[in-house]
């Protein structure tokens, strides 16, 4: 059945976000999807939602501030609306990489991006009904054990999943805690949310995860709809009216390092403000 509800996914052509927009299309959504390449052609539920227009497609590299920021403008001309904004794009690196504008490429992509996209499309969530932001974290940072808000940007040494990935996530969920009071005013709530484990390898794309882990991930990790799952859940189930909250299997549960959170926030506010509001 069709309806005027809205969700916007970043991410959405494979793994989670892939899973995610198919389950909302087929729900009657309609979908913007905001992603650095195309969605699989053969799909017939993406195709019928393409030629229908009930998804929508804008791309371009998440990371790179020029190309967002045209991004956002054309779907801040073109969309009316939105109802449920899905931050899910991330992945992991191989190797210590560096964004375009010279930050650690986790913590861009995983930690800042997300708050500009917030904050970029906040009067489209003001005007949406379900007024709701959904940021997938990850339990990885439950490995953490140091936790240093001035090293997120240019970290000393990089390890795979457990380092700038781990830390990027944690950061995540810490700003999305402390900026729940602030978006109140505007009835925006926002959550952020572990999807699990999940079979997101990817053919001919070099892996972030350690050497160990990706025969677990390939022979014993559920599809990505599980994780698309707690995703849908995050928005819509039984935690739908909490804010600032980070869950985990469709509990809240306490953040460690919250006492870093107010400056991890403030990291994120300034870079937004300072290099891409601005501009």
């Amino acid at each position: 059945m069709e309806h005027d509800k809205v969700a916007l996914i970043t991410g959405a052509n494979h793994g989670i976000g892939l899973e995610l927009t198919r389950r909302l299309l087929s729900e009657g959504f309609q979908v913007i999807a905001l992603n650095r390449s195309g969605f699989p052609e053969e799909d017939p539920l993406i195709r019928e939602g393409l030629e229908r227009r009930r998804l929508r497609v804008h791309n371009a590299d998440l990371s790179d501030f020029e190309g967002l920021r045209r991004a956002l403008g054309a779907i801040k001309e073109s969309e009316e609306k939105i109802d449920v904004l899905f931050n899910n794009a991330g992945g992991s690196a191989p190797e210590l990489t560096f964004s375009r504008q010279g930050r650690e490429l986790h913590f861009e992509l995983q930690t800042v991006v997300p708050y500009v996209i917030a904050m970029e499309l906040r009067e489209l969530l003001r005007k949406g009904d379900l007024k709701t932001v959904v940021n997938t974290s990850s339990n990885a940072f439950e490995m953490t054990r140091r936790f240093d808000p001035e090293a997120l940007e240019r970290p000393a040494s990089f390890k795979q999943l457990f380092g700038p990935y781990a830390t990027s996530k944690l950061a995540l969920s810490l700003w999305t805690r402390e900026v729940a009071p602030l978006l109140a005013g505007d009835g925006i709530k926002i959550r952020s949310v572990d999807p699990g484990p999940n079979n997101t390898l990817r053919k001919g794309k070099r892996s972030g995860l350690p050497f160990y882990v990706q025969p677990l991930m390939r022979f014993l990790f559920p599809p990505p709809s599980q994780g698309a799952s707690r995703l849908y859940e995050a928005a819509f189930g039984a935690n739908r009216e909490l804010s600032g909250v980070y869950l985990k299997k469709d509990r809240a549960k306490d953040l460690p390092f919250r006492e870093h959170g107010p400056r991890v926030l403030e990291k994120v506010r300034s870079i937004h403000e300072r290099e891409f509001a601005a501009r």
